[in-house]
């Protein structure tokens, strides 16, 4: 592939899109000639995988990684601590499901123990709940062409920096220069082959389902320290990829990530044609083979221009093209997952699609007389938000909690869908009770990891629970129980407490009482004394840190006012703060913060970025890591 700068080049541009459009027709004419497989049905999938640190923290190894590992299974992802490994198609049927856990195993460990070596491992979560944004910057890109050409692109289709909104139980709305936001997310993706004349029926049952299976699933409650959605990667992936601009959302324009916008009606043709026509070319490559000339040849095409622009077409169900033993066939891909919580879990959650993908085809015709699309695209949107709490309407026009609709309605379909495809029976009972379990019990991997959050003690900060939940995650992922059978997590550092407070932005405390300069003192006192602080920092109208109220300032203050017997209705915060402040950021090592307090005479230090309030620290936050350390320290004597 050409250096990004290629892309910028119209002309490659346009010679692509020819080429692009004469893939799609080659691609029509196959259909119209019944080229493609029919009689095998093959499943396979795709893994991704964070790296982590000992303290938990993103590890970016990967280069490293898949040089000592030398498997062509694995592959490079988009940051530097993100890895990808593709496992070998099964025949659907048999033992495919039980083979399928054994060989996500295999690669799993085998990744492992390398990254061991390098004092890493690997987790399955959706969202690595101790990602930092400042892990996002273009150094912990892969240092790949195709990474840089993908960020080059988007950034210069889009214009402006990429903006990130999502609300839930907390609100989170940051911007960010690059690409790299979508490597807060790792998923486990599966693929199902099927025929061309199954493609459009299958296709619309994969939408149907792609709700109840994601309300299950449910792994990514957390980012950047937030509680948002119960699988927030679904939002952070949508907008991290997504290239309009402003005046695009007042045209309707489809984002590059969407679930869809209808039906499909006959064949895989309207989703190739529809994509086309709606997105542009983001770059370009050369020398790509004419599929009509392959076909005149009696070769089968590759359609290198459609599958390079289907790579930049992100649906949650994603159609794909492949070659295999010489001949062409059709595959559905299931982008909904995440990855984790376990691989059980994960083998539970493909055959709990595979199985409803079966069943639904079996007990209905045509689901798309029975419900509208739009609720279909609602139910799906609802279970990224809620989960297994949400609700969703089915197919007979009644809504019901989702897991009632699992329990009483899918995993029988999805039973009967397993045994029509010859499943072995052992293991159809086996994954799907896993899901029924998970789904009784009411603990998917989000509910787990929101349950834990918000049973840990309240001594502990934010972040500090959120490196309990990734210990906590990669001890039972290693213990092979799925998440319905996880105790909830602990505080538990071991040997570690030197990486896990390292830097300040592990530990400061992020729900900060702020003032304004023309605020009274009388509101800054009562402040102090209600909420038990001793630091307030100061902020200007566009929320720019400007300078600090400390409890020693406000007494001297006061007792100026007594002696004096001033008026002290007209003295204003800014009359009283300190305006030159100490700060630091939240990468600052914790040994240099506690050298800036000393040598500055001071007990707290505001934790900024960009010029903004992010964060603070005080003599509390590093007396309690003390305490802490010193206990974990005696234990050991």
């Amino acid at each position: 592939m050409e250096h990004p700068s290629s892309a910028r080049h119209p002309e490659k541009l346009r010679a692509f899109t020819k080429y692009l459009i004469r893939d799609t027709k080659a691609l029509e004419q196959m259909l119209a000639d019944d080229m493609f497989e029919r009689d095998t049905k093959r499943i396979g999938a795709e893994q991704e995988l964070f790296i982590i640190d000992r303290a938990s923290r993103p590890y970016s190894l990967n280069t490293k990684l898949i040089e000592e590992l030398d498997d062509p299974h694995f592959a490079y992802e988009l940051a530097r601590f993100n890895l990808e490994f593709n496992l070998d198609p099964l025949s659907f049927g048999g033992k495919c499901l039980r083979n399928l856990e054994q060989e996500l195993n295999k690669l799993i460990g085998k990744a492992r123990q390398v990254a061991e070596k390098h004092e890493g491992d690997i987790i399955l979560m959706g969202s690595l709940s101790t990602i930092r944004k400042s892990d996002l910057g273009m150094e912990n890109i892969t240092p790949k062409e195709r990474y840089y050409m993908l960020n080059d692109a988007l950034t210069r289709v889009r214009g402006e920096e990429h903006e990130l909104k999502i609300k839930g139980a907390d609100e989170l709305h940051v911007k960010h220069d690059s690409v790299m936001m979508e490597s807060c997310n790792t998923s486990f993706q599966i693929h199902f082959q099927v025929s061309q004349e199954d493609f459009a029926r299958l296709y619309n049952i994969a939408q149907l389902v792609a709700a109840p299976v994601l309300g299950a699933a449910a792994n990514s409650p957390f980012l950047f320290g937030k509680q948002l959605l119960h699988e927030t990667r679904i939002a952070v992936f949508q907008q991290s990829i997504d290239n309009r601009k402003a005046q695009d959302f007042v045209n309707e324009r489809k984002p590059r990530v969407q679930f869809g916008s209808r039906w499909i009606e006959e064949s895989v043709m309207e989703i190739f044609q529809e994509d086309i026509a709606r997105f542009r070319v983001l770059f370009a490559i050369d020398d790509i083979e004419d599929p009509f000339e392959a076909l005149d040849s009696g070769r089968i095409p590759k359609l290198e221009a459609l599958q390079l622009f289907n790579g930049t077409i992100y649906r949650w169900n994603r159609p794909c093209y492949g070659i295999t033993d010489g001949k062409p066939h059709l595959r559905i891909e299931n982008r909904v997952l995440p990855s984790g919580p376990s691989v059980v879990d994960e083998v539970a959650n493909a055959a709990f699609w595979l199985g409803l993908m079966a069943g639904v085809s079996s007990q209905y015709d045509d689901i798309t007389k029975l419900i509208p699309f739009k609720e279909v695209e609602s139910n799906f949107l609802s279970t990224a938000r809620r989960g297994l709490l949400s609700q969703i309407k089915w197919l007979d026009g009644n809504s019901y909690p989702t897991q009632d609709l699992i329990m009483n309605e899918l995993i029988p379909l999805a039973r009967e869908g397993l045994r029509l495809h010859d499943i072995d029976s052992e293991d159809t009972e086996h994954y799907l009770g896993v899901i029924q379990e998970r789904t009784r019990k009411g603990q998917n991997g989000a509910i787990w990891q929101l349950d834990s959050f918000h049973n840990l003690d309240d001594i502990w900060s934010p972040y500090e629970k959120l490196t309990a939940i990734a210990d906590s995650t990669l001890k039972n992922q290693k213990s092979g129980k799925p998440v319905h059978q996880w105790p909830k997590a602990k505080v538990h550092r071991k040997n570690r407490w030197e990486k896990a407070f390292a830097k300040v932005g592990q530990f400061m405390t992020t729900d900060i009482y702020t003032l304004q300069e023309d605020d009274i003192i009388d509101l800054a006192a009562n402040v102090m004394e209600w909420q038990r602080i001793k630091h307030i920092p100061v902020e200007n109208d566009q929320h720019f840190l400007v300078g600090m109220v400390t409890y020693r300032s406000m007494i001297s203050t006061l007792n100026n006012i007594i002696a004096k017997q001033l008026d002290h209705t007209n003295v204003s915060v800014s009359d009283i703060m300190d305006r030159e402040i100490v700060t630091v950021s939240p990468d600052t090592p914790s040994v240099e913060a506690i050298e800036l307090m000393q040598n500055n005479d001071i007990s707290s230090l505001p934790v900024v970025e960009g010029g903004k309030l992010v964060g603070i620290v005080t003599e509390f936050d590093f007396a309690r890591i003390a305490a802490e350390l010193l206990k974990d320290r005696l234990k050991k004597r």
